[in-house]
């Protein structure tokens, strides 16, 4: 088994050899309908590419995708949480616009159409290997598959590199989808990675050759070597998704596919550490995103414009020139990637890009959530956090011990702020608190009603300044902006009725704390 992880590094290098992308073969006009490789990371952060210039991140097809094409710098999940995020993208939809599907492993109402079903409709054969919506519950909202297509996931390895890697084969996943694509017909093929989601094997990025001299702790997290070596880890699952890529890409380059592939590369929400995932703060929503193909005319270059996740949508459908989505919040980029707009221009129409968070885990008495909505600018991150009373990552772990142990399908409460994986960050944060005091409040402890940024200066959120004097006319237009934007959308927590969101039923398992914890079940306290 180590051997294996210490292979990882070296076959990624040996792959990306055999599979690099000339920049030649795309951008060149085709007659024929263009194929479409979706390929998305679960919990991935921006900047964690090579090509973004962090080295730890060994990500050379990422890379050479970006080179072949465009590389978003400033791109944006709905919400950093995965089945709110992935319903977001799929619908083109903000998550306060989806009801239960806002909401983390609850149901994805039938009556919010997907792009995936309207591009089948015009003749693209559809599927999926890996993480499609989920968690979540879409048989009892009357969908027959998933919202993202049918399932490929028979194949699995019989063993990997490492206990946290996943077992399913995406690979030859992907050649069964290509042996029942029928020949006249473009694809769209959706590679839900499931790495870098945790648990990781600790050790395993030591173990692989990864040079923890390279890693760049993110200075809201301790600098440590707990954190740097859980980095590592993280980092090996980054490469394991980039080489899985690489080599499906290597086998449309061997069918004659890949000058007539457009390849899209991003992730559906931050990294699974403290202030990051589950979190409205940069490294909870600001993802990686790159894309190449015959309908992106330029190569190598550094889009700045602020977009969302959302905006796939309308920009796959226009690329399968299939019928749009009526009512969906996103836009479509097509415009900027054919060179027919100019980044710049584009920069100064779309000023804002808007994310949200309700209910992630079962981590508070009777199952409630987090509400919290944010707008970034360029410059600026304002955040509004409705519910100031409840912990942002879950309650403590209850103080006797009696009270935490689960039973049947609980799960048992550990540490508490049970909004964040377990991981060993996690763990040295709750258990030394008085030590980072500081860095524990930013990430544990309750916020705020209102949280600014300043995102050119400081790009981690480490310095609230919401309560400056200078910047009052900056928090006043953007919060004005904000509730515009949600009113006009007919966000809940806008309209009198936000409590709706803690009515949802939660699919996944639940944990014993006070109050509601059914199952599957709508809280009647709340349903209106």
């Amino acid at each position: 088994m180590l051997q294996q992880i210490k292979q990882m590094g070296s076959f990624l290098v040996m792959g990306f050899l055999m599979t690099q992308i000339p920049i030649c073969i795309f951008g060149q006009a085709h007659k024929k309908t263009p194929n479409i490789l979706f390929a998305i990371a679960d919990d991935q952060s921006y900047p964690h590419a090579s090509v973004y210039g962090q080295k730890l991140y060994k990500t050379p097809v990422f890379d050479s995708i970006a080179q072949a094409g465009v590389l978003f710098k400033n791109a944006f999940a709905a919400a950093p949480q995965c089945s709110p995020s992935r319903a977001a993208l799929l619908s083109g939809r903000q998550i306060w616009e989806l009801e239960e599907a806002g909401t983390h492993a609850s149901l994805f109402p039938k009556k919010f159409p997907v792009f995936t079903d309207a591009i089948e409709s015009v003749g693209y054969f559809i599927g999926y290997t890996g993480k499609p919506w989920d968690p979540g519950n879409f048989k009892d909202a009357g969908w027959v598959r998933n919202p993202v297509g049918p399932e490929y996931n028979k194949r699995q390895w019989t063993s990997t590199p490492t206990k946290g890697i996943s077992k399913t084969d995406y690979v030859a996943n992907f050649k069964d989808f290509l042996q029942d694509k029928p020949s006249d017909k473009p694809f769209f093929f959706w590679f839900g990675s499931q790495e870098p989601h945790r648990v990781y094997e600790q050790g395993s990025g030591k173990a692989s050759g990864l040079n923890i001299n390279e890693v760049i702790v993110p200075p809201f997290l301790p600098n440590n070597n707990v954190v740097r070596n859980d980095l590592l880890d993280y980092a090996l699952e980054i490469q394991w998704f980039d080489q899985q890529l690489g080599k499906m890409l290597a086998i449309l380059k061997e069918r004659g596919e890949l000058e007539n592939t457009i390849v899209i590369i991003t992730a559906d929400n931050g990294m699974p550490f403290p202030y990051a995932k589950a979190n409205l703060q940069e490294f909870g929503t600001h993802v990686p995103l790159t894309m190449a193909g015959p309908s992106i005319k330029k190569s190598r270059q550094q889009i700045e414009t602020l977009v969302g996740l959302i905006d796939l949508a309308p920009t796959i459908l226009e690329i399968a020139e299939a019928p749009a989505l009526q009512g969906i919040a996103g836009t479509s980029l097509l415009p900027l990637l054919k060179g027919s707009i100019s980044d710049k221009k584009l920069s100064a129409a779309k000023q804002y890009v808007f994310t949200g968070r309700e209910r992630h885990s079962h981590a508070r008495p009777d199952n409630l959530g987090y509400p919290a909505r944010s707008i970034r600018t360029a410059e600026y991150l304002l955040i509004e956090n409705f519910k100031t009373d409840r912990w942002p990552l879950g309650d403590p772990a209850p103080a006797k011990k009696t009270e935490v142990l689960g039973k049947g399908d609980m799960k048992p409460i550990l540490e508490g702020y049970e909004d964040i994986d377990d991981s060993p960050t996690k763990s040295y944060m709750v258990q030394n608190k008085a030590l980072i005091a500081s860095l524990f409040q930013m990430s544990f402890e309750k916020r705020n009603a209102y949280e600014l940024y300043n995102i050119k200066k400081d790009p981690y959120c480490m310095d609230d300044i919401s309560g400056n004097a200078d910047v009052s006319i900056v928090l006043d237009k953007l919060k004005q902006a904000l509730h515009a934007k949600l009113k006009e959308q007919s966000d809940p927590r806008m309209t009198g009725n936000g409590d709706v969101f803690d009515s949802y039923p939660r699919f996944g398992l639940m944990r014993p704390f006070d109050g509601f914890k059914e199952r599957a079940k709508y809280n009647p306290a709340y349903k209106q």
